[in-house]
């Protein structure tokens, strides 16, 4: 790595400060490696260290970096590989600190947000410090039903857990629950997007981290229908196979709407497309207990169908969805569900999974359970509610709004408006608001 240049001290202290930091006590510590995973809004920094270490991490403008303070901490930079250019981050530059210790800076593309946790080792890395660079996020969306002009899709978000540094479990072959997660992710994708009436999202679409809360973001703000994560399940019992669905507890649901109604003042988020930001407390409460009681009615549902579908391609770990309290589950207005599509743990699941067909055919039964929840109850304004519709030979009914026109109906349900006044008995005049129309099953 190139030599530092550094600011001096009145220069460091006019700059603009981020407060992240930790002071708790560290034994001396030597730096590694620094990593560095890029997805499309942030740029995850991974620190690997041989112990914890005090830190704090600030930036600094004009140009853009982000400086991290690492306390009783040495490197050996002549044998530290150094990284490239990685999302946002342009350069790396390391050196020890006058005072002790090692300063670490990024030098950025842009203006980031950063945010940092130490975590403790694992399977396969030591002490890391971690660093997100995020970048500022838009305001959600409200989520409509319909955009007016026609049926919309029906929107599926796809999780592929883990990734980036984070590999998930490791079958004793090598497998990576990452690698599998994505791999499945991407066939059911492919077989949602083929699928009329539907689409998918994908929360990661390469080897990057997600933060948990980040991956349900994700899927708010694609205004999803459904949110499927994507798994590996692994045990310390190699024996031990089958696939698993869950859903969200109702003890973490309880915690989780009271994070919501703490937090709505300042992040103005949207449940079910009501702002809570301007409501009273008890009322704020009740929209989202009656939002989050129906997400898990839903979420429930939908696993059940898929689980049913699994069970045709091998064999279950449980017969019957079970609950958990999982971060990624949360959502309060988008039904969601996991899926453990195998044991990795497992030597014969292992070799399954790696199985470009094996994977296929879990991503068909994920799609098939999707399929058939979706047809069951199919969201209104949708194009699976007009094809659900007329698989069923039953009529749909639509809720005239005001200064709706027949035309416009006519044109939404792709019907004609000699049909729809054939089939509701209507006459020449005006359209009243509330007035039930019966939309023909027989229109192309």
């Amino acid at each position: 790595m190139r030599s530092l240049l550094w600011a001096n001290t009145s220069v460091l202290m006019a700059a603009s400060l981020l407060a992240i930091s930790s002071r708790a006590a560290a034994a001396p510590a030597d730096l590694h490696e620094i990593r560095l995973w890029a997805s499309p809004d942030s740029t995850r920094v991974v620190l690997d260290l041989s112990a914890p270490v005090g830190y704090s991490v600030f930036t600094l403008a004009d140009p853009e970096r982000v400086v991290i303070d690492l306390e009783q901490a040495g490197a050996d930079t002549t044998r530290m590989p150094a990284p490239g250019v990685v999302g946002v981050v342009s350069g790396v530059r390391v050196a020890p600190r006058e005072n002790g210790g090692l300063r670490v800076v990024l030098d950025l593309t842009t203006r980031v947000e950063p945010k940092s946790f130490l975590t403790p080792p694992n399977e396969t890395y030591s002490h890391r410090l971690v660093v997100d660079l995020g970048l500022a996020h838009a305001q959600l969306p409200v989520k409509v039903a319909s955009d007016g002009k026609g049926q919309r899709d029906v929107v599926v978000a796809i999780d592929a857990g883990h990734g980036g540094e984070d590999p998930g479990a490791i079958g004793k072959a090598g497998t990576r629950e990452k690698d599998v997660a994505l791999a499945v992710a991407r066939r059911l994708a492919e077989r949602i997007n083929a699928e009329p009436g539907m689409r998918a999202v994908l929360t990661r679409t390469g080897d990057y981290f997600v933060p948990f809360r980040e991956r349900i973001r994700r899927a708010r703000v694609q205004q999803a229908d459904l949110f499927v994560s994507v798994h590996a399940d692994a045990f310390v019992n190699r024996e031990v196979r089958g696939s698993s669905v869950y859903v969200l507890s109702t003890r973490r649901a309880s915690s989780e709407a009271a994070r919501w109604l703490a937090d709505r003042e300042n992040a103005a988020d949207l449940i079910g497309g009501v702002s809570l930001d301007d409501k009273s407390d008890v009322l704020a409460s009740v929209l989202l207990d009656l939002s989050q009681n129906a997400a898990i009615s839903a979420s429930q549902e939908a696993a059940t169908r898929v689980l049913e579908e699994l069970d045709r391609v091998g064999q279950l770990k449980k017969s019957a969805v079970q609950h958990a309290s999982l971060i990624v589950l949360t959502s309060p207005d988008v039904p969601s569900m996991l899926v453990e599509t195998a044991y990795i743990s497992n030597p014969e699941e292992e070799r399954r999974l790696r199985d470009p067909d094996y994977q296929a055919r879990v991503a068909g039964a994920m799609h098939a359970g999707v399929r058939r929840y979706f047809y069951a109850n199919p969201p209104p304004g949708t194009r699976i509610a007009m094809l659900a519709a007329r698989e069923s030979g039953q009529a749909m009914r639509h809720v005239v709004s005001a200064g709706e026109t027949l035309d416009e109906i006519a044109a939404r349900y792709a019907v004609s408006q000699d049909e729809l006044r054939r089939q509701n008995r209507l006459g020449d005049g005006r359209l009243a608001a509330g007035t039930i129309l019966e939309i023909p099953v027989t229109g192309t």
